[in-house]
């Protein structure tokens, strides 16, 4: 017939174990030295070994208490994971994130994922908007953190990394070779006035195609090969690519991808900017070389 183990006991060996005695166990634990020293021989009298050396002042474990820890520690993991996510658990606090749409991917939801796991009882919200609306946000109070896409960071902005941005068309389309230049941009896209401003410093006559502050809509202009458009290099929308124009359009510019807290001392607003330099770590490596 099969036994059980009472996890209890074993949470009281874990704590001996950690602490090197079972006094202050007991002060961890919030149990008395009786208690916990109870806890224990039963656990040694369920498994009929001792797992503890007591012939010394101080407390050691056996080779069988070396191998029971391991797997007391796994069992309580398990039981305090399946405790979390099982029991009805109200959050605690909540903050907002502003993203563009363009650079969602491929950082942002593995950092969602991480924050949710480190901070469970805080519950955080996505917003997506363009840079422009984000920042008014932020400037109202209604994001407590905001990512953005500019050619320099405004006051409070910290730059993250400095990525090129390349000119986009369907694949294997022909529009960027037609002038007057059709390009596509949102009414409120950041990149727009910087990128058309290039277009003229070299004579390339353009003309808008896109009238609209949806991102599918120039989206669905560029795939379609009706006009081109200006994107972080590596963030392209389906069915589209990089231009081999060969020189025939100027170099669209760059951009800089800057983070705004509305405290720098908030720990949990810390702890999610630690957790977004790491996931851009990789691109400023890459942008350095």
């Amino acid at each position: 017939m099969p036994r059980n183990l009472d996890l209890t006991s074993l949470r009281s060996f874990v704590a001996v174990a950690d602490s090197g005695g079972v006094t202050k166990a007991a002060g961890h634990l919030h149990l008395t030295q009786s208690a916990v020293s109870m806890q224990l021989k039963r656990l040694e009298e369920a498994l009929d070994v001792s797992l503890l050396d007591r012939s010394n002042r101080s407390v050691s474990l056996t080779a069988e208490g070396e191998q029971l820890l391991s797997y007391a520690r796994r069992m309580l993991a398990l039981n305090d994971e399946i405790y979390t996510k099982l029991t009805a658990q109200e959050y605690e606090g909540e903050i907002s994130l502003g993203v563009p749409h363009d650079i969602i991917y491929p950082y942002i939801p593995p950092i969602l994922r991480r924050f949710a796991g480190d901070f469970p009882r805080v519950q955080i919200k996505l917003v997506s908007a363009p840079t422009m609306r984000l920042r008014e946000m932020f400037g109202r109070g209604e994001c407590d953190a905001i990512l953005t896409t500019e050619e320099q960071p405004g006051p409070g902005g910290e730059a993250l990394v400095e990525l090129p941005l390349v000119w986009i068309g369907a694949e294997g389309g022909t529009a960027w070779k037609q002038r007057p230049l059709p390009v596509a941009f949102c009414t409120n896209c950041i990149f727009r006035p910087g990128v058309l401003k290039r277009l003229d410093d070299v004579g390339v006559a353009w003309e808008p195609v896109v009238y609209s502050d949806l991102d599918n809509a120039v989206e669905a202009v560029v795939s379609a090969d009706l006009g081109v458009h200006a994107a972080i290099t590596g963030v392209y929308p389906r069915q589209t690519a990089p231009i081999p124009h060969d020189g025939a359009l100027p170099d669209p510019g760059k951009t800089q991808i800057a983070l705004y807290l509305q405290s720098k001392e908030d720990p949990v607003l810390s702890a999610l900017r630690a957790m977004i330099h790491e996931a851009y770590g990789a691109d400023r490596k890459i942008a350095a070389a």
